[in-house]
C-alpha cells in the first residue's frame, strides 16, 4: 500500500490501482481529493471537510463514492444521491478495495464549554493503517501505521506521546500538523520518538512511504 501525505491530515492510501483519500479538509490542497475512487471523512469540522474539494472529487469521477458520519453526508449527500454512505462506531465496509472499520464516537476535548461534535476513526485492511480524526481513540485492533494527530488546538505532547504508548503501532507518521512551525518541529520529533516507543516518522506534504 502507497501511503501519500497531503497537507494537514489529508492522505492518499493506493492499492492494486485504486485510490481511498481522507479528510481532504480546507487546510489540504484544492485537488487533494480529486482522482480518489472513494473518500472517508473524519468529522465536519472545515480543516477535514471541506464541501468544495468534495464536490471537485465526485464531479469529475460520477464513480467516486464518500463514506463517513451522518453530520457530514447531510451537508452533501442531496448533492450525489446514493454516493454519500453514512457510518459509525461498528460498522464495517469496502471502499475501493480497501476493507474498512470505524471505530470512535466522539471529538477530544476542545474546552469544557464547547459542545463536543461526533468524529469517527478509520482502521484500513485489519490495521494496516489508522486514522482517527480529531480523537485518541484506541481501536481494539493491533495498529500497524498510526496516523499521528500532532499538534492540535485540543492536545499536549504528553498526550500524543501517551496516546502512541497505548496504541503501540509499529510506526507512527504525523498528521494534524498545519499548526506546527518548522522551527518547532525538531523538538516534536526528538520528544515524540524517544518517548512513544514506536518508529516516529514525518512526510512533507506530497511524500510517500510504502506501509
Amino acid at each position: 500500500m502507497k501511503l501519500t501525505k497531503k497537507s494537514h491530515s489529508c492522505v492518499r492510501l493506493e492499492k492494486d490501482g485504486r485510490t481511498l483519500v481522507l479528510d481532504p479538509g480546507g487546510f489540504s490542497e484544492e485537488d487533494a481529493a480529486v482522482g480518489a475512487d472513494a473518500i472517508l471523512v473524519t468529522h465536519e469540522h472545515p480543516d477535514h471537510f471541506d464541501e468544495g474539494r468534495l464536490r471537485a472529487a465526485m464531479e469529475a469521477d460520477p464513480a467516486t463514492e464518500i463514506w463517513t458520519l451522518a453530520s457530514v453526508a447531510g451537508q452533501i449527500s442531496a448533492a450525489f444521491p446514493g454516493r454519500v454512505h453514512t457510518v459509525g462506531h461498528g460498522d464495517t465496509f469496502t471502499a475501493a478495495g480497501f476493507d474498512v472499520q470505524v471505530h470512535g464516537e466522539l471529538h477530544a476535548v476542545i474546552h469544557p464549554d464547547i459542545p463536543r461534535i461526533t468524529n469517527v476513526g478509520y482502521l484500513i485492511d485489519g490495521g494496516r493503517v489508522f486514522h482517527p480524526g480529531d480523537a485518541l481513540t484506541v481501536p481494539d485492533h493491533p495498529v500497524e501505521t498510526l496516523m499521528l494527530p500532532v499538534m492540535a488546538p485540543w492536545n499536549k505532547i504528553s498526550e500524543v506521546i501517551d496516546y502512541v504508548r497505548e496504541v503501540r503501532p509499529q510506526r507512527a507518521y504525523d498528521i494534524h500538523d498545519a499548526l506546527l512551525t518548522d522551527l518547532a518541529r525538531p523538538i516534536y520529533d526528538r520528544q515524540i520518538g524517544a518517548l512513544g516507543g514506536s518508529e516516529h516518522l514525518r512526510l512533507t506534504p506530497g511524500g510517500s512511504a510504502e506501509v
